[in-house]
């Protein structure tokens, strides 16, 4: 929703994100006492703006962000870059295979998430790892290669 790639969503952005969110939410059997979309903005705003700028921010998204959403803005903001990512990417591959296996994965996971200050037990890491592998293992080998990860 951020077209102009600035970490954040505001004015026809917000809008376009609400109105999605709205679509979503109502798809899913979520009923909502107010229809008034200008009303549910500021209520939503007051709610999740934290600094109160008029903006969401990628922190502020996250959230209210499902698991799997939530889990890929924490692994965008900390491995943004393509040297950051191949720099994780040779540090994870501890066999030097070329592919990153589940052990490999729940590693680095485990990793990002300590980076990130987001709690987490033994099945929440095992959830992570395997949502990871179902979203990005497109051949179903059980491990990511590097044009599978790179995704």
């Amino acid at each position: 929703f951020s077209s102009l790639g600035n970490g954040y969503i505001e004015g026809k952005e917000l809008e376009n994100f609400f109105q999605e969110l709205e679509s979503a939410r109502k798809g899913a059997g979520v009923d909502s006492k107010n229809d008034n979309l200008g009303d549910k903005m500021k209520e939503f705003m007051h709610k999740y703006d934290k600094n109160a700028d008029g903006k969401i921010e990628m922190a502020e998204l996250a959230q209210i962000l499902p698991t799997e959403e939530n889990f890929l803005l924490c692994f965008r903001q900390h491995v943004g870059s393509s040297s950051e990512f191949m720099e994780a990417w040779r540090r994870y591959d501890t066999d030097r295979s070329g592919y990153i296996e589940a052990n490999e994965l729940k590693g680095f996971l485990s990793d990002l998430l300590k980076k990130a200050n987001r709690p987490y037990d033994e099945p929440k890491l095992q959830e992570y790892t395997q949502t990871i592998l179902r979203m990005f293992d497109m051949n179903g080998d059980g491990k990511l290669g590097l044009s599978e990860m790179s995704r």
